[in-house]
């Protein structure tokens, strides 16, 4: 699978350890910057990260910013994309497994890397149930886009 990775400078660091755990588990990686520690707009790369996904040039997208929170703001703006955060690993597979999440985001100030480390791995590995209540609400989600 190819997984669409972005930062902002708070988040730097902990993309490019984030980078490596995903290729770890077997998956392909789309580097969607930032590429080092200065100054940057977040919303700049939860958008390229949200377009890379709903492009269908990668399956599932992880950013990662200060909290988290302004990241999945950004990416949710993107038609298509359905970003949650996520700092533990409940919500990270969760979120795939009923709601069909595309995107996670989680703070690199907020969250410890170990932690950060188990997050990626339960999101990464999770699927959508296809269970008839979880597809009836995801379509009142996506209706809710369509309409707005």
């Amino acid at each position: 699978m190819k997984i669409a990775i972005g930062a902002d400078h708070a988040g730097y660091e902990l993309k490019e350890k984030t980078i490596g755990w995903v290729r770890n588990l077997g998956h392909e990686v789309v580097d969607c910057g930032t590429h080092d520690c200065n100054a940057v707009d977040y919303p700049d790369f939860s958008a390229a990260v949200a377009r890379v996904v709903v492009s269908g040039d990668a399956q599932k997208g992880i950013i990662v910013c200060g909290s988290g929170a302004g990241a999945a703001i950004a990416a949710n703006k993107v038609r298509g994309a359905r970003a949650a955060l996520a700092h533990d690993t409940y919500t990270a597979h969760q979120c795939v497994e009923h709601d069909d999440a595309n995107v996670i985001t989680f703070g690199s100030r907020i969250i410890g890397e170990e932690l950060a480390k188990e997050v990626v791995a339960a999101f990464v590995n999770a699927q959508f149930t296809n269970e008839e209540r979880h597809v009836r609400r995801l379509n009142k989600v996506k209706q809710l886009e369509e309409t707005f």
